[in-house]
């Protein structure tokens, strides 16, 4: 029994022995210089393809969408490859790695079906191009100004300066409402007038409102038409069309308040709903007397 403690303790200690250790580092550091090297040299490689891929879409006037698709494309090819031939060259064995990620890659899928599908999604945007970066887009109820899309994410910035990270899937499967797509977008204000008001006369006032402002076009004309004709009020809407679209925002507050202002001015009424109340007699059935409320 000594002896076979004995041998077992020689051979323990012939495999962690200072020399082996001190061997076993060298090598480890060894590897490791390397595949930093080998890291350094596909990111300065990136570096340098960037450099080249911007020159030549400045060139070819590509839009921003289309750089930032290319760019994130060749920035996770790079580093996909760079990662493995790093592991190869510390001696990790990456096609034993890959076949693993074969067998369990079903299971992997279905851990990470969100991420694929945005993936997915976010090269369906790239391809199908429903706004591009710098459009202004209202999804799921929330308005701003798209920032930037990469392959998971699309980044909304909302007019109160909150960044949103709208998932690509998401994206996809919703109605995505531009405000940019197109070269002109018309604004329209809402306001109610007085039953007995001059409709032509209210109709004039609101169309001189716009009528000399360069930044409502002529064609299409701007028009004022009926919305709703109500108990107590009618309902109007001022509809004109923006030279700037990406301006609708700020010009639809301007364009209520000077509506407020030229109405208020012209002395035009603009009631509000109010329900009016009349005295209600009771009359006693039993002695034919009538008595107020108060009783």
């Amino acid at each position: 029994m000594n002896d076979f403690l004995y041998t077992v303790s020689q051979r323990i200690a012939a495999q962690f022995s200072p020399e082996k250790i001190g061997v076993w580092i060298v090598g480890l550091l060894g590897d490791l210089i390397v595949a930093a090297a080998i890291f350094a040299a596909f990111y300065l490689g990136w570096r340098i393809a960037q450099f080249f891929l911007s020159a030549l879409l400045r060139r070819y006037r590509a839009d921003r969408t289309t750089a930032s698709f290319l760019e994130t494309l060749l920035k996770y090819a790079l580093l996909v490859t760079a990662v493995v031939h790093s592991l190869s060259a510390l001696g990790i064995n990456t096609g034993a790695i890959l076949a693993s990620l074969g067998i369990a890659g079903l299971t992997i899928g279905f851990a990470a079906r969100d991420a694929l599908s945005n993936f997915i999604s976010g090269l369906i945007i790239f391809w199908d191009r429903p706004f591009v970066i710098g459009d202004l887009v209202e999804v799921e109820g929330n308005y701003g100004r798209v920032d930037k899309i990469t392959l998971r994410s699309t980044r909304v910035v909302t007019s109160d300066g909150r960044m949103l990270a709208v998932p690509n899937s998401v994206v996809i499967n919703t109605t995505v409402a531009s405000y940019t797509n197109f070269p002109h977008l018309r604004i329209d204000v809402d306001v109610s007038i007085g039953v007995r008001e001059d409709m032509d006369r209210v109709r004039e006032l609101l169309l001189e409102i716009v009528r000399h402002d360069n930044d409502y076009l002529d064609d299409p004309a701007p028009r004022v038409v009926i919305t709703s004709l109500n108990d107590y009020n009618t309902a109007i809407q001022l509809q004109a069309w923006l030279n700037d679209e990406r301006r609708h925002l700020q010009k639809k507050y301007e364009l209520r308040e000077r509506v407020y202002k030229t109405l208020s001015e012209a002395g035009v009424d603009m009631p509000l709903e109010t329900i009016a109340l009349a005295p209600l007699e009771v009359r006693n059935i039993t002695t034919g007397r009538r008595s107020s409320p108060d009783g």
